[in-house]
């Protein structure tokens, strides 16, 4: 069972090469187009984090919506059940 209350993240972090330009990672989770925002905030009073890759590399975006090293995964995922 997932015990993330956040309806389109996931106990797994987006594993994926990164291009060099901005990117805005959904922070609230109601994103369907995750891991990154498409506007479906709204009224969470929650907002994108905004980053910016320099470099093309492979990159360990969070899942799961609760990592300490937000936009990227940490492992926190871990603490909840599939």
């Amino acid at each position: 069972m997932n015990k993330n209350p956040k309806p389109h993240s996931h106990n797994h972090p987006f594993v994926m090469e990164a291009a060099p330009r901005r990117y805005a990672w959904c922070s609230c989770g109601a994103s369907q187009k995750q891991p990154f925002c498409d506007g479906s905030h709204g009224s969470t009073g929650m907002f994108p984090v905004i980053v910016e890759i320099t470099e093309t590399k492979t990159v360990a975006w969070c899942g799961c919506k609760v990592s300490g090293t937000k936009p990227f995964c940490d492992g926190s995922h871990k603490k909840f059940n599939d």
